[in-house]
């Protein structure tokens, strides 16, 4: 009678657990279907007011006459390249940033004398504009790849090390006293608590550092460069065709997506294998 109760109870929670996943894929199901629904629905509106005159179609475009343009320059080499170079700075600077941001707010924690040291000038640095830092930097390392790299790496290096920094703050010091207790030094507290246990916060770091590279980048092909998104966006500008302006737009934010989707992957990945 007990081994039948038993089987009965389980049955009872495998069918909870299974009504709950339905629940679950169903809402999901209704999640992607209201976004693709209102995104048909903005750019069939857009499409709509441009062709209407309840917009201005040479400062907006439309939906079709970007697509018709994105066709014409897609059998153009040069426009993939383009690409290519925007999206090879802004992974540069995204990864270099975000580790030299992670290095520095290591550096902090591992010598409180330093850390006091150097929070205000943190602050500082974080509330200064990084774009104004544009003209330095071509003037030291020169106008090109290197003054786009730079302003990528300075515009996320600081809120990730600020962010990070605090993430450390913010263990759990029972758990700290704990490993002390059995005898952990400070490399042994960093590997096996400190950092792991800031994982989420580094997730975060990267999500916001996606659309900071991608800011510091075209920023920097706008001073500087001759190629990239940054260069044609300028360009269309220069002569008027804001509908190359607009594709331009696009495709960096569809390429941020992307990046963004990479990182939602990965934070899965990390916080499944915690």
């Amino acid at each position: 009678m007990k081994w039948l109760n038993t089987r009965l109870t389980r049955g009872a929670k495998s069918n909870l657990h299974a009504r709950y996943l339905r629940k679950h894929r169903l809402r999901q199901l209704g999640v992607h279907i209201t976004r693709l629904t209102l995104f048909i629905l903005l750019i069939t509106g857009w499409e709509i007011s441009s062709r209407q005159g309840w917009i201005d179609p040479f400062i907006f475009s439309s939906p079709v006459r970007i697509w018709t343009l994105f066709l014409q320059m897609s059998t153009d080499p040069a426009f993939y390249q383009d690409i290519g170079i925007t999206v090879l700075e802004t992974m540069a600077g995204f990864i270099l940033g975000t580790a030299a941001g992670t290095g520095l707010a290591t550096l902090i924690w591992a010598s409180p004398f330093l850390s006091r040291v150097l929070e205000p000038y943190l602050v500082v640095l974080n509330s200064m504009p990084k774009v104004a830092l544009g003209p330095l930097f071509i003037v030291t390392v020169g106008a090109g790849f290197a003054s786009i790299l730079a302003m990528g790496i300075a515009i996320t290096v600081i809120i990730t090390a600020m962010v990070i920094y605090n993430s450390f703050q913010s263990v759990n010091h029972d758990y700290l006293k704990l490993a002390r207790a059995f005898g952990a030094n400070r490399r042994q507290l960093f590997c096996r608590i400190i950092f792991p246990a800031c994982i989420p916060d580094l997730i975060s770091a990267l999500k916001v550092n996606v659309g900071l590279a991608w800011v510091g980048v075209i920023v920097g092909e706008f001073l500087v460069s001759k190629n990239g998104l940054g260069h044609l966006i300028i360009y269309g500008f220069q002569v008027f065709n804001l509908t190359l302006v607009l594709l331009s737009l696009l495709i960096v934010a569809f390429l941020a997506t992307i990046m963004y989707l990479l990182v939602s992957r990965l934070e899965r990945y990390l916080l499944r294998h915690r």
